[in-house]
C-alpha cells in the first residue's frame, strides 16, 4: 500500500501530459502601417464569423480528434496575441474564441517583419500545452516587405525543419496583378509558403475576404489542399 501511494504521489507532481488534438493552428493577421483600424476590425470580424460557420465545425469534428486548437496573432513590427490557445470542439468553444477576437484593443504596430512573426508562430506551438497532430502557421498580408528582424527565408527554413506547414493569404490590393510576376500571390507562393500540403487563399478584394478565410480554414482543418496550389476566392 505504501508503494502505491508512493506511486501515485509522484504521479501527481509529476509534469502534465499535453493534451491531443488534431490540428495546431496559429492565425498571423496582418497589423502593419498599412492595416488601419477599420481593416483590422474586418479581418477580426471575418476570422469570427469563419470560426464559427456551421461548415468550418462540421470539418473540426470530422477530424480524427473531433478538436482544433488556435490562436489569433496580430503582426507588424511586433507580435501581439489577441485570442490565445482555444481547444475548439464545438459551437460553445468557437463562440468564445469569436468573442476574444471582437474585444481587444489593437497591440501591434509599426512596419513589417514577417520574419519575426513566422518564428513567434513558432514559438507559440512549441510552448504550449497541446500535442496536435498536424501543425499549422496561416500566415496573411498585403505584402511581402520586411524592415526588421530575421530575413523571411531565414525564418521560413527555421518553421519548416520543425515540420510545420505554412499557409497564406494574400490580401489584394486594386491593382496588383496577383499570379502574375511581381504580383503578392505570386510572392507568397515564392517566399512564404512551404511544408506538407501549403497552399494559398486569395482574398481578391474586402467582399471576398470573410469567404476565403473561411475556405481556407476548411482546407486547413481538413487537411485537404485546393484543386490546383493557389485557391482563388473572388
Amino acid at each position: 500500500m505504501r508503494h502505491l501511494i508512493v506511486f501515485l504521489l509522484l504521479s501527481l507532481a509529476g509534469p502534465a501530459f499535453a493534451q491531443d488534438t488534431d490540428l495546431e493552428l496559429v492565425l498571423l493577421a496582418d497589423a502593419s502601417g498599412s492595416i488601419d483600424q477599420s481593416e483590422i476590425d474586418f479581418q477580426r470580424e471575418g476570422y469570427a464569423q469563419a470560426i464559427t460557420d456551421p461548415e468550418v465545425l462540421a470539418a473540426i469534428a470530422n477530424t480524427a480528434y473531433g478538436s482544433i486548437v488556435v490562436t489569433y496573432v496580430e503582426w507588424a513590427a511586433n507580435q501581439a496575441v489577441v485570442a490565445d490557445w482555444t481547444l475548439i470542439d464545438g459551437p460553445d468553444s468557437a463562440v468564445l474564441f469569436a468573442a476574444e477576437l471582437l474585444n481587444k484593443p489593437r497591440q501591434a504596430y509599426g512596419r513589417n517583419a514577417i520574419g519575426a512573426a513566422l518564428l513567434e508562430g513558432l514559438r507559440l506551438m512549441e510552448t504550449n500545452d497541446f500535442d496536435g497532430w498536424r501543425r499549422v502557421i496561416d500566415f496573411s498580408g498585403d505584402s511581402v516587405g520586411n524592415f526588421s528582424g530575421p530575413s523571411i527565408a531565414e525564418a521560413r527554413a527555421t518553421v519548416l525543419a520543425a515540420g510545420v506547414t505554412i499557409n497564406a493569404l494574400p490580401i489584394l490590393r486594386p491593382d496588383d496583378p496577383g499570379r502574375a510576376q511581381g504580383g503578392l500571390e505570386a510572392q507568397y507562393e515564392a517566399q512564404i509558403i512551404g511544408g506538407v500540403g501549403a497552399f494559398v487563399v486569395t482574398a481578391e478584394n474586402r467582399a471576398s475576404f470573410a469567404e476565403a478565410v473561411k475556405r481556407k480554414l476548411i482546407l486547413e482543418i481538413s487537411g485537404e489542399m485546393p484543386v490546383r496550389d493557389v485557391a482563388e476566392v473572388k
